[in-house]
């Protein structure tokens, strides 16, 4: 009980911090406030490059005040703000991807879950996997979202030391934490992961997380007391290596859209739906209409910012 309620008070005092960083520019990672803002364009409307042609080889921010452009899997960044390779609780990892990029509410957030993780026994801190591109935008491998600085993918394995060189980062692989093709945990599966997705959950700026639905079913058992953190930890697909982070936009940032939210409650009964499916698949819908593809996404398809993004300094 009592690591229970050292846990509450750390979780609070992250809330705290992270609700003072809400209603001003981090002191810490202020972004590039003075730069100018990425102007709209009309000449992406019948831009039919290949967005990730695009930003997948672009390889630093743009000169332009921190800002985020569309959603989540449809927009781009301007003015990101790096992660540094190192930290005294995180290392960023796969550095050869160049994707520790983000915007500076990302960047404080990364760094506020690494010092809480490193309260925890066993954890020096976090290993920090993909970020987003310096701008954002569609990548050449991966993910479909990490588009607009504002996900961050956090390793399930804890950091037993955090003076990794480039070669170990690139060679090091996370641990799985799921068994039952995603239905329960597994052995490696402990209370500081739920330790730390709880803080991760509990941060005012957080939007979901995104976990595999054993690891959501195993939370809900666990929680005791306020479980309203729980409605944003989210099953999904994978993420059984790592754990999905996503921020809302911040205040004022009108180009950028936000994901609606969660359906209300905790979301347990429909954890434990995802689970049941697992272990017994339902049969097919014979009546279910083929989603025909859409290629990739264009210039075009992208918001009007995203060209001046693409094509500034």
């Amino acid at each position: 009980m009592g690591s229970l309620v050292k846990t509450g008070f750390l979780i609070a005092a992250l809330a705290v911090t992270a609700g003072c960083r809400n209603t001003e520019v981090s002191r810490s990672v202020p972004g590039n406030t003075s730069a100018p803002a990425a102007v709209m364009s009309t000449q992406n409307s019948n831009d039919t490059r290949v967005a990730k042609d695009v930003f997948g080889y672009l390889p630093t921010a743009s000169d332009q005040r921190s800002e985020s452009f569309g959603g989540y899997a449809r927009g781009c960044q301007a003015g990101a703000v790096q992660l540094p390779e190192t930290g005294p609780t995180w290392q960023a990892m796969r550095l050869s991807r160049n994707r520790n990029w983000g915007q500076p509410v990302l960047i404080d957030y990364v760094q506020d879950l690494s010092r809480f993780a490193a309260t925890l026994p066993g954890w020096e801190g976090i290993y920090v996997g993909d970020l987003s591109q310096p701008r954002g935008g569609p990548m050449l491998t991966g993910h479909a979202s990490h588009q607009i600085g504002l996900d961050a993918d956090i390793w399930m394995l804890p950091p037993d030391r955090l003076n990794l060189n480039r070669q170990e980062r690139e060679n090091l692989s996370s641990i799985s934490m799921r068994r039952e093709r995603g239905a329960f945990t597994n052995s490696s599966w402990t209370e500081q992961h739920m330790q730390v997705l709880r803080a991760a959950a509990s941060d005012p700026r957080t939007a979901r997380v995104f976990v595999f639905p054993g690891a959501k079913v195993a939370m809900c058992d666990w929680a005791t007391g306020d479980r309203s953190w729980l409605n944003k930890i989210r099953p999904w697909y994978g993420h059984h290596y790592h754990f999905h982070v996503r921020l809302t936009c911040p205040a004022g940032a009108s180009g950028c859209e936000n994901q609606a939210p969660p359906p209300a409650g905790d979301g347990c009964a429909d954890a434990q739906t995802w689970v049941n499916n697992i272990l017994n698949p339902p049969p097919p819908d014979p009546s279910a209409t083929p989603r025909t593809p859409r290629g990739p996404l264009t210039m075009a398809r992208l918001p009007a910012q995203c060209l001046s993004v693409a094509e500034s300094n």
